[in-house]
């Protein structure tokens, strides 16, 4: 079981992931170069070590010779969207294997309307996803115009998530969506990376950083959200590199 990941800076203690993490949210925000990618890979070899099937949506439109190395392992299962019935016959039947796929995505096929679900929502709701699938969304390039859209689909998630039997990973460079209360509260665990704006999250630490260190914070496990505390530490996240 791929569950120590790193370390805690202010004590001796490893920084494990929990089974509560894959029924819960997490959040990874940081700039370029921060670790955001290996450290989803790293919640993302937990989820498989769990047994439990995986959706990686790569929202930079990846061709898969792009894709980084460290995600080609046994259980690469690459796929492209589109709308087209032979794309749907290829995604069902990965999914009824129960798969891990990685899926490369143009963020111009969500809708940018309320009151209209795009194909692309469609294919999220798919009920083979929802009973069985742990997800990951990587916005990796911060596309203009991205998070005008995005900010419904997130704020849609609210009522999304409750169908869902697990939880998500969200990656993203840091931007004011996040600050939103509603956006916040869909996410259990967050890791915030290196962001050179130091009026995010209101911590002037950010700024300087280095790759795979980031400010951890969780909400502590009682049956009221508004009223868990929230824990902080510094840790450390391993480096993960694949090896054939």
């Amino acid at each position: 079981m791929r569950n120590k990941i790193g370390k805690y800076k202010s004590s001796i203690s490893s920084l494990k992931l929990e089974e509560r993490m894959l029924f819960c949210n997490t959040l990874i925000l940081g700039e370029a170069g921060a670790g955001k990618t290996n450290l989803a890979c790293r919640i993302r070899n937990y989820a498989i070590d769990s047994n439990i099937p995986t959706l990686y949506i790569d929202f930079s439109n990846s061709y898969e010779e792009n894709i980084e190395l460290r995600y080609k392992d046994k259980h690469f299962n690459y796929i492209r969207f589109e709308e087209s019935e032979e794309f749907e016959q290829q995604l069902d039947k990965l999914i009824e294997d129960k798969k891990h796929i990685y899926m490369s995505v143009d963020s111009t096929y969500f809708s940018n309307k309320r009151d209209v679900r795009s194909q692309l929502t469609k294919t999220l709701q798919k009920q083979g996803f929802l009973d069985s699938y742990y997800y990951f969304f990587h916005d990796i390039e911060n596309l203009e115009g991205f998070y005008t859209k995005f900010e419904d689909f997130l704020l849609y998630m609210l009522s999304f998530l409750n169908l869902k039997k697990y939880g998500l990973t969200f990656l993203a460079q840091p931007h004011p969506t996040f600050e939103n209360p509603q956006v916040k509260l869909l996410f259990t665990f967050l890791y915030l990376g290196r962001c050179s704006n130091a009026d995010y999250f209101n911590t002037a630490r950010l700024k300087t950083l280095p790759k795979n260190r980031f400010f951890y914070q969780y909400r502590t496990d009682y049956r009221t959200l508004l009223f868990n505390d929230i824990k902080n530490n510094l840790v450390e996240v391993d480096e993960y590199i694949f090896q054939e």
